[in-house]
């Protein structure tokens, strides 16, 4: 980054292992896009919780030539954002995304007209943020959380029919843009 990375901390403590995990996400975004110009990073706990844990929520936000990329989970649905780590790798993973499809799309390599799968989610760990889905031609798929679109992640359950967009991830096929099919 041309600018140093911003880590804002509110209505929380500020917390060393927290910003030392979010200067590492950072550089690998710088690796990842090396035309980025500045970061901004946001630890937030927007609600006072008295019976539960608290749920953190993480905006990044990144300037890039020419435009503003921002994440910025809506995280009272997540449960799994009690744990800050957690909700700083959900954020900085979306981004990484963000920042892949910007990248594609500057030198063209964006597919046009791709019509989505269709599949069923075979397997759902909601504690965990994710699951599974059976393609028509028998093969699994793994989806995160983040990959449903409008949040409707606990609204799914097994057997439902679902449309997705697969790409190659890290360990394997990867759904992406999942949201139920009915």
């Amino acid at each position: 980054m041309k600018v140093p990375l911003q880590i804002t901390f509110r209505h929380g403590e500020r917390s060393g292992a927290a910003e030392t995990r979010i200067r590492e996400r950072a550089a690998k975004l710088d690796r990842l896009y090396e035309d980025i110009i500045a970061g901004r990073v946001v630890v937030d706990v927007p609600q006072l919780r008295h019976r539960k844990g608290r749920i953190f929520q993480v905006q990044v936000d990144i300037t890039v030539p020419g435009r503003e990329l921002v994440v910025n989970r809506e995280p009272l649905l997540n449960h799994a954002h009690e744990d800050l780590t957690v909700a700083i790798d959900d954020a900085f993973d979306a981004m990484e995304r963000q920042l892949k499809e910007h990248s594609q799309t500057l030198h063209g390599e964006v597919k046009q007209d791709v019509k989505p799968e269709r599949g069923t989610v075979n397997l759902l760990r909601p504690e965990e943020g994710y699951g599974f889905i059976r393609t028509r031609d028998g093969r699994d798929v793994y989806f995160h959380r983040n990959s449903v679109l409008g949040g409707a992640f606990n609204h799914l359950s097994l057997g439902v029919e679902v449309r997705f967009s697969e790409e190659e991830g890290e360990k394997g096929p990867q759904a992406s843009t999942v949201e139920m099919a009915g």
